[in-house]
């Protein structure tokens, strides 16, 4: 089977995570999250990884110079040659191009960038309706998945369950708004290098992952 390649792109709450997971089973594929690869570099002990520490330590955001740093070594490292998924990178025009040209340098070239499409007044009642059992981490939603038996983890047995004080309506219109305007350029970019996919996240799993298949094998 072919090496995969390929860019995970869509809002929080997309359903990003749970597809990724899905590709890494089905074509033995590496997810590189941004959040990830923070923490690697973080936990390393390195210069660079003492140096984003500070810098998130301190409230501050990674520059996109130290950002491609830490991917291009990501994508230079053994267990990437059998394949990548990345998420969260690149979120800028600056990134995208510094990455295609790291790409280009190093003979490696992209399957794909998937899109996963899903409409905001969606993704605010997918995150606002989360909640996870406070002892064991399982999750759960008010509309989609409530414990079997109510008010008693499905898992573990606890009674105790919690939300994310982010999950709430104004943060997550917030944040989508900020996904939709710094994401809008980068659907462009890839549009006119022409190996954007738009993949309807608006379905149920099964079929959003068989949807992102179809266009892989293709």
């Amino acid at each position: 089977m072919k090496v995969k390649k390929i860019i995970l792109i869509g809002p929080p709450g997309g359903g990003k995570g749970t597809q990724a997971k899905h590709l890494e089973a089905e074509y033995g594929t590496i997810q590189l999250s941004t959040g990830d690869i923070l923490r690697e570099a973080i936990s390393s002990g390195s210069d660079l990884g003492k140096k984003v520490k500070d810098i998130i330590e301190g409230g501050g955001l990674v520059s996109d110079e130290i950002m491609i740093g830490l991917i291009k070594e990501r994508l230079l490292s053994n267990d990437v040659k059998s394949g990548f998924i990345l998420d969260g990178f690149p979120r800028t025009i600056s990134q995208a191009s510094a990455l295609n040209d790291f790409l280009e340098e190093n003979s490696m070239k992209l399957d794909a960038v998937l899109e996963i499409n899903v409409p905001d007044e969606l993704l605010i009642e997918r995150i606002t309706g989360r909640f996870s059992c406070d002892n064991c981490g399982q999750g759960y939603h008010d509309s989609f998945k409530l414990p079997k038996l109510e008010g008693i983890c499905d898992e573990c047995g606890g009674t105790v369950f919690t939300r994310r004080k982010d999950d709430n309506k104004e943060t997550v219109k917030t944040r989508l708004e900020a996904y939709n305007k710094q994401t809008s350029p980068l659907i462009s970019f890839y549009k006119k290098i022409g190996i954007l996919s738009v993949i309807d996240g608006n379905q149920d799993i099964k079929l959003v992952t068989k949807c992102i298949k179809e266009v892989l094998d293709a």
